[in-house]
């Protein structure tokens, strides 16, 4: 088969045609099959937009070139797509699950993320994939028949297992849920629309979650490269970018810094998509799963990297969480914009009339249920927005330079 021509339907890729349906029944599109409707559903979401001020690694106003989470999310939809049309499943679940997966991610990136976790460790911890079910089952108010997206089960279950089952076989969280157990919005959800948490996801799922992977590991490096945290000759510490530099160089002699990074990273995408293409077809060729519920029966994932390749992604997570995510640069950065995000929560706490009306906490609320309709609120901003917040509330916000 050529390179960039579809493969035919795979048995083992979800049928638009057999969706398991939504919570909420709904009567088909006219024009769209259900897994189209998902995407574009996400796509129209207030959620969505939103990701446009909201942190990869960088904080919005520190460069227009700079990753955010909606470029990244439109990133890792370009390479779930391409995945998912030379394994023959269906691109348009692929793509709604690769745009909505950041979509329960708070601001400030993963500084904002551990800050709320610290903040509701006495409520079951946050996590951003429990936070994005909540966002499409609850917190989107734009359909006058339900609150959320009312999203295909197929997509609600990759949401929430995109990363592998919840639950081991004996019921016993899996994944890092072993602290708090798995998060309770998922468990409720559950229990009225059952996600089988102790199952991996449809392949559709895994694509987005490896593309996930080849994204940000690529686009790290692109945007540490931009902010002059390290230069291309640094790279030569991981083997597989160290091959590539010097195929560059012999093709493209003097090639300016700017365009030999660039190229850099272009190659380090085509290799790790070339490597989880081979590999999955691979895991497939021995499992034959005739079915997407045997793929979800499996014991593993389907879709991934070998063990040379899977040791190159290790050496880039490596390099970039030394030379960029424990840059002093970006760690005093990081640091400040987690005590911003407790502070608000701290607040907040404290003083419920500081919220906007429309989050106001009902006299009546427990405990848990107040700290996590404020971590709703808090999860919602963008980095623009928690500053503006945290300059309304407090005599001084840290400049996030």
């Amino acid at each position: 088969m050529s390179v960039g021509m579809a493969a035919p339907r795979a048995a083992y890729g979800c049928d638009s045609d057999n969706s398991r349906g939504r919570l909420h029944p709904e009567p088909p599109s006219r024009t769209r099959s259900p897994f189209r409707r998902d995407c574009d559903r996400v796509i129209h979401s207030t959620a969505f937009r939103r990701l446009k001020h909201k942190t990869q690694v960088f904080v919005f106003h520190e460069g227009d070139h700079f990753r955010t989470r909606l470029t990244h999310s439109l990133e890792v939809a370009q390479i779930a797509r391409a995945l998912a049309r030379q394994l023959g499943v269906d691109e348009d679940l692929t793509e709604a699950l690769a745009l909505a997966h950041d979509l329960g991610h708070p601001p400030f990136g993963h500084a904002g993320e551990r800050a709320l976790d610290a903040c509701l460790d006495d409520f079951g911890g946050f996590d951003h994939n429990a936070q994005a079910l909540r966002v499409v089952t609850q917190l989107e108010h734009r359909y006058p028949d339900f609150d959320g997206l009312n999203l295909s089960w197929e997509a609600l279950e990759g949401i929430v297992k995109h990363n592998g089952p919840l639950r081991r076989p004996s019921g016993a969280p899996a994944l890092h849920y072993g602290k708090h157990g798995v998060p309770a919005d998922i468990v409720s959800y559950d229990a009225v629309h059952d996600l089988e948490l102790s199952t991996f996801a449809s392949l559709e799922a895994q694509i987005a979650a490896v593309s996930d992977d080849i994204a940000y590991n690529a686009h790290d490096i692109d945007d540490g490269l931009r902010a002059g945290l390290f230069e291309v000759e640094d790279l030569r510490a991981i083997p597989l970018a160290a091959a590539i530099i010097d195929d560059i160089a012999a093709r493209y002699p003097g090639l300016d810094p700017v365009r030999r990074g660039a190229e850099l990273v272009r190659e380090l995408i085509s290799h790790q998509i070339e490597a989880v293409m081979a590999e999955t077809r691979r895991r497939l060729a021995a499992a034959t799963p005739a079915s997407p519920e045997a793929v979800r029966r499996q014991q593993g994932s389907l879709a991934g990297l070998d063990g040379e390749a899977a040791q190159a992604d290790a050496q880039i997570k490596a390099f970039l969480f030394q030379r960029m995510y424990r840059h002093p640069r970006v760690a005093r950065i990081m640091g400040d914009a987690e005590d911003i995000v407790c502070e608000l929560f701290d607040r907040y706490r404290r003083s419920p009339d500081d919220l906007p009306a429309e989050w106001s906490l009902p006299e009546r609320a427990g405990d848990d249920e107040r700290a996590r309709k404020i971590a709703d609120f808090i999860a919602g901003m963008t980095d623009r927005y928690a500053l503006i917040e945290h300059g309304r509330l407090f005599d001084s916000t840290p400049d996030l330079r």
